[in-house]
């Protein structure tokens, strides 16, 4: 497909979900590496507190608008950075509708942008396309294990779907595409009330209330710092592969280990209360980061203790 690259040497990409947690950092990361980036939000679960401080930013800018509408943009663009989605538990259980929407009319209007500019596009996707896990761990060739009626299928196979309608884009229109696999990531900009487990355990240690630990604890998660895990998307997306790639970070907690840390790091009086598991909910949750770190040379770098550091005092503003 030939390219309507912008005239001059100045990249455009366009990023959807820039508001979100991940969309407004990779949106920094972007602007800093030179690119002019237009940003597409309808605040449903982002927060305009995200990317205030881009205002008067002259290569920025936003739209706000629902993703699953036509995106109508009179300019070139030349990479298309598919976020926008509800991301955490809470959410896709309450906007179960909305999340199936925008994995599914999002991603295909999304890549109708693409298409028309002749764009890389990348797919935003998830570790959660591979459900409760019977492959540890995982890698990008596992399928997945995945209850489609359950509470958590419409957030899974949304992106299932968006994952599957990409590679469909790729094979019968030649466009250029880049499937990530998002595991567990945390950092400044997470909303306190999101349902997941770093903003949860941390607002109840800095406030001294129990930490809720859902089940015995014993379920494992790998937790990426926001940075590296930017930084793995940029490198994707500017590769060569239009395979998926698995990001996250490989060291493996249990939930009962990463609330032990949580509390010693905030240095709070809490104690840990258990509550029954949600259902659905993985037992394991492990990147094999193999493929990143062949096809991309990337490893993360930030360990969890220095990130748990800037993530806190994040959080400590907050409260």
């Amino acid at each position: 497909m030939a390219k309507k690259r912008s005239s001059k040497a100045q990249p455009i990409s366009v990023v959807t979900g820039a508001a979100g947690f991940l969309g407004s950092h990779l949106t920094d990361y972007l602007l800093a590496r030179g690119h002019k980036v237009v940003g597409i939000d309808n605040f449903v679960t982002g927060s305009v507190d995200n990317i205030a401080h881009l205002g008067g930013t002259p290569d920025f800018k936003f739209i706000q608008q629902d993703v699953t509408e036509f995106i109508f943009l009179d300019m070139p663009v030349d990479y298309v950075w598919h976020f926008a989605s509800p991301a955490s538990p809470i959410d896709y259980l309450e906007l179960p509708i909305q999340t199936l929407k925008v994995g599914s009319l999002g991603t295909h209007k999304a890549l109708g942008l693409a298409k028309e500019k002749g764009a890389r596009f990348l797919i935003a996707s998830t570790s959660e396309i591979y459900g409760d896990p019977l492959v540890h761990p995982q890698t990008e060739d596992y399928w997945g294990n995945v209850n489609t009626i359950g509470p958590r299928g419409c957030y899974d196979e949304s992106k299932r779907f968006a994952e599957a309608l990409t590679m469909a884009y790729h094979r019968e229109h030649g466009i250029d595409t880049k499937i990530v696999r998002i595991f567990n990531t945390y950092g400044p900009r997470m909303r306190i009330n999101d349902g997941r487990v770093v903003p949860a355990f941390i607002s109840q240690a800095l406030t001294n209330k129990p930490v809720t630990m859902f089940g015995k604890g014993t379920q494992t998660r790998s937790f990426c710092y926001c940075s590296d895990l930017i930084e793995g998307i940029y490198r994707l997306m500017m590769s060569n592969t239009n395979l998926p790639v698995n990001i996250g970070n490989p060291r493996e907690l249990t939930m009962l280990q990463f609330a032990q840390e949580i509390i010693k790091a905030t240095k709070s009086k809490s104690r840990i209360v258990h509550k029954p598991l949600p259902q659905d909910d993985p037992k394991q949750r492990k990147p094999d980061i193999t493929r990143a770190k062949t096809l991309l040379k990337w490893t993360p770098k930030v360990e969890l203790a220095e990130g748990l550091v800037r993530t806190i005092a994040y959080f400590r503003k907050k409260i």
